[in-house]
């Protein structure tokens, strides 16, 4: 059980990230907020080489294209859902997110030369299907800043699609520091000068918020990555759908919102849409 359990827990990170997001998004820009979230995992990751020197393993790569691209890709997906919540209640913003097995399929082909079953592509549809249900209401609703928050909800999960499509193309590489380091590094390129020339001083408590956005960034990654040495990814996927527990319960407890039948009713569609697009995509080839 060790593996479901670190999944659980990782999931649950990223759920209060995308929470303290959400709440940071109300007051701060987020070029702001994006960096200093990159400049304190930065600060943690060197902070812990200085202590214990070699931790996260080395930082040289000979795929240097293939980081590149994942943290541009990383940048996007973080850029695109914080504008997302600005708009939107998290289990909403996590509906649109479950689709990103979707999309992880489309991209495989074409990244990684692997073929997918008629089959799995027919699930695919049934998924949308469950988003265009649950999303139904503030899309006919006609409301400005849900439309726009879908938009950037989708755009993240493409990006974290990708991401997760160029992470089996490194799974030969091993170590956090990589992972952590180079899509900072390239964060922090990004957003400096927008950054600071869109800085708002934060008092003392927004502050801590941005700070702790990093650190949960980094423990979360290592938590899922711990999840993945005890277990392996069929068994674990099922459990990545924990996160819309976890968002419904932050939109309760901090905006005191509870999503309405439809976007439940969606994201069962979606998650069985998943569930069974992965397994046909799983099946040898001829099998039906």
């Amino acid at each position: 059980m060790a593996g479901p359990v670190y999944m659980l827990l990782g999931i649950g990170l990223f759920g209060l990230l995308d929470a303290i997001s959400k709440t940071l998004a109300e007051g701060y820009v987020v070029w702001q907020v994006l960096l200093v979230r990159f400049v304190t995992i930065l600060a943690v990751v060197f902070a812990l080489r200085a202590v214990r020197p070699g931790w996260g393993g080395v930082l040289s790569t000979r795929r240097k294209r293939t980081h590149l691209a994942r943290a541009l890709a990383m940048l996007g997906s973080a850029g695109c859902f914080f504008m997302a919540f600005r708009a939107l209640p998290l289990s909403e913003g996590y509906l649109v997110f479950f689709t990103s097995p979707f999309f992880i399929l489309a991209f495989s082909p074409w990244l990684t030369g692997e073929t997918v079953p008629r089959a799995a592509w027919g699930w695919v549809a049934v998924g949308f299907a469950g988003v265009a249900m649950g999303l139904a209401p503030g899309l006919l609703g006609g409301a400005a800043g849900g439309i726009e928050g879908y938009a950037w909800a989708f755009a993240g999960t493409i990006c974290y699609a990708l991401v997760f499509v160029l992470n089996r193309s490194l799974r030969s590489e091993v170590g956090l520091a990589r992972v952590l380091v180079w899509p900072a590094v390239l964060g922090v390129a990004v957003m400096l000068v927008p950054g600071l020339v869109n800085w708002r001083t934060p008092d003392a408590a927004a502050l801590a918020l941005m700070v702790a956005n990093g650190v949960i960034v980094g423990v979360a990654t290592a938590v899922l990555a711990e999840a993945f040495r005890h277990a392996d990814a069929a068994r674990l996927a099922p459990f990545g759908y924990s996160g819309l527990v976890w968002s419904v319960g932050f939109d309760l407890a901090i905006w005191g919102y509870l999503p309405g039948w439809p976007t439940v009713a969606g994201a069962a569609v979606v998650v069985l849409a998943c569930v069974m697009s992965e397994r046909a995509a799983q099946k040898p080839a001829g099998k039906s």
